[in-house]
């Protein structure tokens, strides 16, 4: 299975989490063995937020902050390089004609962003549409897409499965913005409605929901 998967800032960055990354590692070299071609698209999290917080204080445009927010999502990938190692293709991509290439080389890719105005969820979407993708896993901090926020309200409901029409109706912002922080950013569904890739979002703590999700298990929410 051809495989896109989006590990969210919040999860392995925000705080920082080494055992995490090592999991994640781990289980990515399990399924590549398995015969699952893996691209990996991994965000910058708190730090970036964080650097985005900065660069605004500094009188930075749009633009820039994306710019910084984009690298510290590539600081993030490297790690999961590094620890992959022989498994990883060990070069980042930084535009969709590398990562069609590195393909042909039989290694898991890992990448962060790719230009401003688009958050790492949208790389996601095009990555996928590029690859002719199977399947699109999100790794997020929540258990699945909620009716609202579970966060604010304590009688929010999970839904296990969603259209893509749907979507529009339980996220709050419409539109991209550096730092932008919800389950799928508005520009990454306008792109996953042209190409109907199968999305399932798990809680990203627990990296045995990637293996149950790939195994065809019901878990997190479905959007198709």
């Amino acid at each position: 299975m051809r495989i896109v998967l989006r590990i969210g800032g919040s999860v392995i960055a925000s705080p920082m989490n080494p055992e995490l990354i090592s999991k994640y590692s781990d289980l990515l070299t399990n399924l590549k063995n398995k015969g699952h071609e893996l691209v990996v698209i991994v965000g910058g999290g708190k730090l970036a937020r964080d650097l985005i917080d900065v660069a605004k204080k500094i009188g930075l445009g749009d633009d820039a902050q994306d710019r910084i927010a984009i690298s510290a999502s590539r600081v993030f990938a490297q790690l999961f390089l590094e620890r992959l190692n022989g498994a990883s293709c060990r070069i980042i991509p930084t535009n969709l004609e590398e990562v069609e290439s590195y393909q042909n080389r039989g290694k898991i890719i890992v990448m962060g962003g790719l230009k401003p105005g688009m958050t790492t969820d949208s790389v996601a979407a095009l990555v996928a549409e590029r690859i002719k993708a199977h399947l699109i896993l999100k790794a997020t901090d929540q258990d699945g897409i909620y009716d609202k926020d579970p966060k604010k309200y304590a009688d929010a409901v999970k839904l296990d499965r969603l259209s893509l029409d749907d979507l529009s109706k339980v996220f709050a912002e419409d539109k991209h913005k550096a730092g932008i922080h919800q389950i799928l950013d508005p520009e990454a569904v306008r792109i996953l409605s042209r190409n109907h890739v199968k999305v399932i979002v798990v809680n990203g703590f627990k990296p045995d929901n990637i293996l149950a999700a790939v195994n065809g298990k019901n878990i997190g929410t479905t959007i198709e």
